[in-house]
């Protein structure tokens, strides 16, 4: 296949001047991102606040037309966008994967521009009346992980930019490609300074942290490094939204059949490779149904094509980076030490490339293993017995995160109450982690707080004003 690469070469800088991005499945060099400094940063920063007031003063009906615009660039060029985040990210183009990620771009894109926020009566007695507006920030420091590049990047930007405020983006070091080529299109219809990614390295991130420039941080990444992020806005105590790591659980009740749910089931352990923070990361499965769910997944997980992302056809991708390979393989060969059964998988694929990793199902496994304490991020899944419901939710609920979670059954009344008991920020029934933009996201407990998408998306970015009368 050839491989466009105009915005690749509008994006990518000499090897002298770059670093290396290699290709997720082959590590082949794909081109050179650029490696800017703290002082590059700092210029981003006074540019994005020298050029907000000007954006904001463009209204809403204004910028919206512009992110429309965007959209329409965004769906135009969407096959040159896919195959490049398939190349960086290591996700296939077909499948819930690269060119499902770059639509959603636009979809983003454009239902931040289109939904409405009106001001808000919030008292009116007689003469007297108070209404709830809101105003732009300023300036938005948006820092992006390396699972879902562009997709998350453009939750940061679009409605940041709907709102009237400027954005320095921070991509992850392991997809800086990826969000350079978003921000090309992007800034096709931008003011100079409005939107600026600055491809740098963790001590870029920390600095925006702390930056005195920034009014707004949103960050999607892990707990530890979201907790750092908490300290170092201390100083300018500017306002956080953070998406952290999740460890989301799922509970298939009795009387569910396996048959009905296997689908969805297996897609939200494994999209993307199971490198989704809000992808079901431990199965708790009634006794009546358990042998059947875990050989009805085992049956997907060996169905499900596996291999590079440009060849057609592959839904299944590589581990997107070593440290991840590393952690996926560590946590499945802690299991089969302590006795659990690895259905299928459990094991690296080389004849795929350096850092794939066969579909694995674990079963005959309990609390206190790591594969199901820690979250995975990659493509294994543990599937725990149970025999009491009440049991079962106290165990999903004693994870120190709370992203998401599901509950499975034929009974959605039942599985609704069964749902209302758990802790977590979005709570699926017999779907897991099915997103849409108009819909509030966000994590509880250490997975963060704040919410994303929909009207409290906007909110989000925007500073309240009270106006009495």
């Amino acid at each position: 296949m050839t491989v466009a690469t105009s915005l690749l070469d509008a994006i990518t800088v000499s090897e002298t001047e770059g670093r290396a991005i290699p290709d997720a499945a082959t590590r082949e060099t794909i081109g050179y991102a650029p490696v800017h400094t703290v002082a590059d940063l700092d210029a981003a920063v006074a540019a994005a606040r020298q050029a907000q007031p000007a954006w904001n003063a463009l209204g809403h009906a204004e910028r919206s037309r512009i992110l429309n615009a965007i959209a329409d660039d965004l769906e135009a060029d969407a096959e040159e966008l896919a195959q490049l985040l398939s190349r960086e990210q290591g996700k296939p183009l077909d499948g819930p994967n690269a060119r499902f990620e770059v639509g959603a771009c636009a979809v983003w894109t454009r239902t931040a521009a289109d939904t409405p926020l009106e001001p808000e009566v919030v008292f009116e007695a007689g003469d007297s009346r108070a209404e709830v507006h809101y105003d732009a920030l300023g300036v938005v420091g948006a820092i992006g992980p390396w699972n879902w590049p562009m997709m998350i990047s453009v939750w940061q930007i679009a409605p940041s930019l709907r709102m009237g405020n400027t954005v320095v983006v921070k991509p992850s070091e392991f997809t800086p490609l990826s969000v350079l080529a978003l921000a090309e299109v992007y800034n096709r219809h931008l003011p100079e300074g409005v939107l600026t990614v600055v491809s740098g390295d963790r001590e870029v991130g920390a600095a925006i942290a702390g930056h005195p420039g920034i009014d707004k941080i949103m960050f999607t990444g892990s707990t530890a490094t979201g907790r750092r992020i908490v300290e170092s806005s201390a100083g300018n105590l500017a306002r956080l939204t953070l998406e952290l790591g999740g460890n989301d659980a799922g509970i298939v009740l009795p009387g569910t059949d396996p048959a009905a749910i296997a689908e969805n089931l297996f897609w939200g352990c494994f999209i993307n490779t199971g490198q989704t923070c809000a992808a079901l990361k431990r199965l708790y499965v009634h006794d009546s149904v358990y042998d059947e769910v875990v050989d009805t997944l085992a049956g997907l997980a060996q169905a499900m094509p596996m291999g590079r992302g440009l060849d057609e056809g592959n839904v299944l991708g590589p581990l997107q980076n070593e440290k991840q390979f590393d952690i996926v393989r560590d946590l499945v060969d802690d299991a089969r030490q302590r006795g659990a059964r690895i259905v299928v998988g459990g094991e690296a694929a080389p004849e795929l490339g350096p850092l794939f990793y066969r579909t694995t199902v674990v079963a005959d496994i309990e609390d206190g293993a790591r594969l199901v304490d820690e979250e995975q991020f990659g493509p294994a899944i543990p599937v725990i017995r149970y025999s009491d419901v009440d049991d079962a939710i106290r165990r999903a609920n004693a994870s120190t995160q709370g992203l998401g979670a599901s509950v499975w059954s034929a009974d959605v009344d039942t599985a609704v109450e069964v749902a209302k008991r758990l802790q977590a920020g979005t709570v699926w029934i017999n779907q897991h982690g099915a997103l849409n933009p108009v819909v509030p996201f966000g994590g509880t407990k250490a997975s963060g707080y704040g919410q994303e998408f929909g009207v409290a998306g906007l909110k989000a970015v925007a500073a309240p004003k009270v106006i009495s009368r």
